[in-house]
């Protein structure tokens, strides 16, 4: 486990979000949608990273997006079976002026 390297790896997918536009952030949010991506780090472990969002408190307010990343161990008998080690979060809050709430 790496968790720098997590930090790191999600860290760089939430940056691709932040430079959308609050009206983008909007869209995912009314659809409910989840990103989500296999990566492989450096050291050669394999992650698995889903993006979400959702409104922070109401509706046509601020936009928070949710990240997460697991280290999946390979594991051959038990490999249909989501087996997580460890994992990181971050997020970020977007509001309607287009401004990072909290930084």
């Amino acid at each position: 486990m790496n968790k720098e390297e997590m930090k790191a790896i999600l860290s760089e997918h939430l940056a691709r979000y932040r430079t959308r536009t609050y009206s983008d952030l909007v869209r995912l949010a009314e659809s409910k949608q989840i990103d989500t991506f296999e990566v492989k780090g450096a050291s050669g472990a394999d992650y698995q990273i889903e993006i979400q969002f959702s409104w922070d408190d109401k509706p046509q307010g601020d936009i928070r997006v949710h990240g997460s990343i697991d280290e999946c161990p390979h594991r051959p008998l038990f490999g249909f079976l989501p087996i997580y080690v460890s994992s990181v979060t971050d997020d970020f809050i977007l509001s309607p002026q287009g401004a990072f709430v909290g930084e």
